[in-house]
């Protein structure tokens, strides 16, 4: 390993969200304010003396610096969000059935720019040029031991990894500063709209394989299970035969007001609301999102924010990033009142009552809500 120290363990990694009250205060997410999510210690490394190693195959492995990834590489800039694979699995677990995993609430994710050099260019200098079937990249960090592996992996099909549109790069900043040691430091991958176990912080290899990583968290976590799957030996026999989960579905959450609060409508009788939305993988921008103070028999447009400079104009820079929006719905006094709030995005996508319930809970989309509200 050639980390200097840690922070954290493997027995108590770091792991936090913030309120989703604070979380959609601000377009792009401050790193101070952002989600964690780990199996292992944080590293601390040097920039000056890590480095990648890309090989597998590959016709010219290669070595690569951080200082070379920096200077020798055209430097791509993504807005996009990172979405926890287990994000709103409280819901799933208090309104489907209980599942296994950390009890994330609704904020586990952020919105930020990245900035590092394409994953694709880096290929091709190591001398990959087509996206033959059945291969594919994975990412790899030998940093830190983690809870169930002795190392942390990820990878995806070749074919996204060389896509000039996937927008894959390798992160050496993020909100225009150097990535911190949480978010990855020195370097990380970016997969816009892909699960962010797939992310792989501290990175230090890359591999062009014909399987997928053999890692534990690729092929024995983050996957929907079928519902059969109900404890562990049952989950035994599919864990081979489901697919890792890659893309993040579409999804909206009602920020504001927070479950079990005491809210005032206006004096037009109507109740302000507010949240955030992240389109389904690729198949963004969000275009639509819905509110409705009545289970959902009637739905009211909200407004969906715009970005707040030029740079974020377009549906192609935005395609990758959440929205923040607001609207006023009719409400009924009285108490344990609920909102629900529902998307849309360019691809067709529209998020349903509810998804379905796995074992780890995860990929969980269906309405937004807050609930047990009391309203006066």
């Amino acid at each position: 390993m050639s980390c200097t120290h840690t922070k954290y363990s493997v027995e108590s990694p770091l792991n936090r969200e913030p309120s989703v009250k604070e979380l959609v205060s601000s377009f792009i997410t401050p790193g101070e304010i952002s989600y964690d999510r780990n199996h292992g210690p944080v590293p601390h490394l040097s920039a000056s003396t890590h480095a990648i190693q890309i090989d597998g195959l590959v016709p010219n492995p290669l070595h690569l610096t951080i200082n070379e990834l920096a200077t020798e590489f055209p430097q791509h800039v993504v807005y996009c969000a990172l979405e926890c694979a287990g994000n709103r699995r409280h819901t799933m677990r208090t309104m489907l059935k209980e599942v296994e995993g950390i009890d994330w609430g609704d904020a586990a994710v952020m919105n930020c720019k990245w900035t590092g050099p394409k994953l694709r260019d880096i290929l091709h200098r190591a001398g990959v040029q087509d996206a033959h079937r059945g291969l594919h990249v994975a990412f790899s960090s030998y940093q830190v031991h983690c809870q169930d592996d002795e190392w942390f992996g990820g990878s995806v099909e070749l074919e996204r990894g060389l896509s000039d549109a996937a927008e894959v790069i390798l992160a050496l900043e993020m909100n225009d500063s150097p990535l911190q040691p949480n978010h990855g430091y020195p370097v990380r991958v970016v997969l816009p709209g892909i699960a962010g176990a797939r992310w792989v912080k501290w990175l230090d290899r890359i591999t062009v394989q014909d399987h997928e990583s053999t890692n534990f968290y690729q092929r024995r976590d983050y996957k929907v299970l079928p519902e059969e799957a109900v404890d562990r030996d049952t989950a035994e026999p599919f864990w081979d035969q489901t697919p890792a989960m890659c893309e993040v579905p579409i999804n909206s959450v009602v920020a504001v007001p927070e479950d079990n609060e005491t809210v005032c409508l206006s004096d037009s009788e109507k109740l302000e609301v507010e949240g955030y939305a992240v389109p389904q993988g690729s198949h963004g921008p969000i275009t639509k999102v819905q509110v409705s103070g009545d289970g959902g028999k009637n739905w009211v447009d909200a407004q969906i924010e715009n970005p707040p400079s030029d740079d974020l104009a377009g549906d192609k820079v935005r395609k990758w990033c959440w929205v923040l929006w607001k609207g006023k719905i009719h409400m009924a006094k009285g108490t344990g009142r609920e909102v629900v709030s529902r998307a849309m995005d360019a691809g067709g996508n529209q998020q349903k009552e509810h998804s379905q319930w796995n074992l780890r809970g995860v990929g969980y989309n269906g309405y937004g809500r807050a609930r047990n509200l009391t309203v006066r």
